[in-house]
């Protein structure tokens, strides 16, 4: 069902764009009503309006507070124009058909940091009104919030002389309804907060469906955040099946494990843990450097870069390979930018998810929500990898000369679930994942844990006849990381077992002084970071 837009009213905060609807509609023989800033606007351009006081019979009054809620403007919107028509006509009330406003500009003058009193100013009362009015009478009225949606309003007209569908006019509506929702929204927790209450309302759109959820009997949805400047919702599949929810999850790891780093870096994502991660000049060999710290657990990862990704690395993955056992087996592989022969090497592979993200465009600050059965966790993102690097031993150890290594496995900590343990090492000039434990509930568990890790990942690099000598060299060259204190010796007695020199926790520990104590024996050196990063 076509109906014609015969009369518009027009009233909006951001001008961009109105000058040039507002021509086209007149162009159509359309009655441009408008009103303030709005009116003026169109009247500099040269184009007829009916000031909004003409239909109102009111005037604008008290400093614009008054404009548009009057009974004329919200009866010419809401009227059923079937069956009130007669009565319309009784009360002289002539239909408004289309509804152009976006409203007071509250979000931006909150970023600007305005006083209150300028915030309250910018509280729109009258757009809402006019807009939710329109959008509960879609089906003879269309109502846009955003410049952005003129565009398809003008090809609408064009193609319908005039007129527009009621498809089209449905569509208008839900976003409206959206708009003045997330709009209320902001102005609702503003307003908690300045009478200390916290309130928090999250709005979400785009709902895109997923194959299926962690498992094939769960569904699953997609959503990006209104108003998010940046989300993980638009990133670009450049090649590959459609991503899962657990390739969605897994993704987000990898971006986390390589963004802010100033070298390039490869992240080897398994179930949200980061199982390779390394960092050094040449992107490549990074590749290669992460891939060796668990090359079991690399099969069927994900895999992220912080540079652009080349075809000398991706060669790396042997996807041409005459030889199907020698092809390596991933899911996806996330970078910024990736070349054109690098994208064509990996197209080899039919399924092989290639998307584009630059981890470095998402905030360092973005806040951490875990939705919990009807509730809400709320948190700072996890920004400080440490306070202080206090060397609390009198076993030495070059603290200055190690700290780039020690951020770096803090980092790698950063994005594993806790209990962890990371043994990292600067082995040829790259800074390497050699092993790590997560997830234990006993911290002594992930400390075996990482430590098997590097001794199956020693083996598989060392090609001489004393195993044993090489292992004890290598780990007196790692640094073990603890994301929370040792409440006990023995996680130091396993680790220095095995060769491992110096050790970084945060502290804190009633136990801290034993625990040292330990370390003096053993001749491990121990620096306290005072910061925990546990990841649950």
């Amino acid at each position: 069902m076509f109906f014609p837009i015969k009369r518009a009213l027009l009233s909006v905060s951001d001008k961009e764009g109105i000058v040039e609807l507002a021509q086209i509609l007149h162009n159509l023989g359309c009655e441009l009503i408008s009103t303030g800033g709005t009116a003026k606007a169109l009247s500099d351009a040269g184009l007829p309006i009916t000031d909004i006081s003409k239909v109102t019979g009111n005037p604008e009054a008290f400093g614009g507070r008054m404009k548009t809620i009057s009974f004329q403007i919200e009866s010419a919107l809401l009227f059923d124009r079937d069956r009130d028509a007669a009565e319309a006509a009784a009360l002289n009330i002539q239909p408004i058909d289309l509804v152009v406003c976006n409203l007071y500009p509250f979000a931006k003058v909150l970023q600007q940091g305005a006083d209150f009193d300028t915030l309250v100013e910018n509280i729109d009362i009258g757009g809402p009104t006019m807009i939710r009015a329109a959008a509960k009478n879609f089906k003879y009225v269309a109502v846009v919030t955003q410049p952005t949606d003129y565009a398809a309003l003008i090809q609408q007209l064009s193609e319908n002389q005039g007129s527009l569908s009621i498809a089209f006019r449905q569509q208008l509506m839900a976003k409206a309804f959206n708009h003045t929702a997330d709009y209320d929204a902001l102005i609702a927790t503003t307003m908690s907060q300045s009478v200390g209450q916290n309130a928090l309302r999250l709005s979400f759109e785009q709902g895109e469906t997923l194959r299926y959820g962690e498992n094939s009997h769960q569904k699953a949805t997609f959503y990006r955040q209104t108003g998010a400047k940046v989300s993980l919702f638009d990133l670009e599949i450049l090649h590959g099946k459609q991503l899962s929810f657990n390739n969605i999850l897994d993704i987000n790891g990898a971006i986390q494990s390589v963004r802010q780093q100033n070298l390039p870096t490869c992240a080897i994502i398994k179930h949200n843990n980061p199982c390779g991660l390394a960092s050094g000049i040449n992107q490549a060999a990074a590749l290669e450097w992460a891939w060796a710290g668990d090359p079991i657990s690399a099969f069927g990862s994900i895999i992220a870069f912080n540079t652009t990704l080349e075809l000398s690395t991706v060669e790396f993955f042997a996807l041409d390979n005459a030889d199907r056992s020698k092809r390596k087996f991933i899911e996806v592989v996330v970078a910024p930018h990736i070349t054109p022969q690098a994208l064509a090497y990996l197209q080899h592979h039919k399924d092989l998810r290639v998307v584009l993200f630059n981890p470095n465009s998402l905030p360092a600050t973005l806040p951490d929500y875990r939705f919990l059965n009807g509730s809400l966790l709320a948190q700072d993102a996890d920004t400080v990898l440490f306070d202080k690097l206090d060397l609390v031993t009198t076993t030495p150890f070059e603290v200055t000369a190690h700290t780039d290594l020690i951020a770096f496995g803090i980092h790698a900590i950063c994005q594993i679930k806790s209990n962890s343990i990371v043994i990292v090492r600067r082995h040829n000039g790259y800074l390497q994942l050699l092993g790590m434990g997560a997830g234990q509930p006993n911290r002594l568990v992930s400390t075996r844990l990482a430590i098997d890790k590097c001794r199956e990942n020693l083996q598989n690099e060392y090609h001489g006849t004393d195993f044993e000598a090489y292992f004890m060299e290598q780990m007196q060259q790692c640094i073990l990381i603890s994301d929370a204190f040792f409440p006990f010796a023995d996680n130091v007695e396993l680790a220095a077992a095995s060769g491992i020199r110096c050790i970084v926790q945060p502290g804190g520990s009633i136990r801290d002084k034993s625990v040292i104590e330990c370390c003096n024996t053993l001749g491990v050196a121990m620096v306290f970071s005072g910061t925990r990063h546990f990841k649950h």
